[in-house]
């Protein structure tokens, strides 16, 4: 069964002086303001951009995936940690996602972990969706 999952935004002002609030609809969990200065700018507590995000959903994502990839070949995972770096430059756009995964599998090792997690990373649905920029991963088992 299909599901849709819906947020909006509300922008106020020009581009480099206005800001914005997401709000994530469906699930409830929060306001997030943004910023063009968020995008370009050294991280700041407070203020978000669409980048972190997208790193927020395809770390996710990709620990989903993954998690059910090791559990089908019978090697469920007691932990996956995986930290997403999207990269913004401006006048060219999203040049690059880093997914950097570190795990707990008992009875893999570590050949077989990176395979695995190769293999997540390509069939990830957000990886699907942002096939057109460039994608890498690190992988290791803890």
């Amino acid at each position: 069964m299909a599901t849709t999952r819906q947020a909006h935004t509300v922008w106020e002002g020009s581009l480099l002086e206005g800001k914005g609030v997401v709000t994530l609809d469906s699930s409830g969990v929060g306001e997030y303001p943004v910023t063009w200065a968020a995008r370009t700018e050294p991280a700041q507590s407070g203020r978000t951009s669409p980048e972190e995000l997208i790193a927020a959903a395809h770390s996710s994502c990709f620990n989903m995936a993954f998690s059910h990839a090791l559990a089908g070949a019978g090697t469920p995972p007691t932990r996956l940690e995986t930290k997403a770096e999207v990269t913004f430059q401006p006048g060219e756009g999203i040049t690059g996602i880093h997914l950097t995964v570190e795990g707990q599998v008992p009875g893999l090792d570590e050949a077989a972990f990176v395979k695995a997690a190769e293999e997540a990373k390509v069939n990830c649905p957000v990886s699907q969706a942002l096939k057109a920029t460039n994608i890498t991963l690190s992988a290791s088992l803890a």
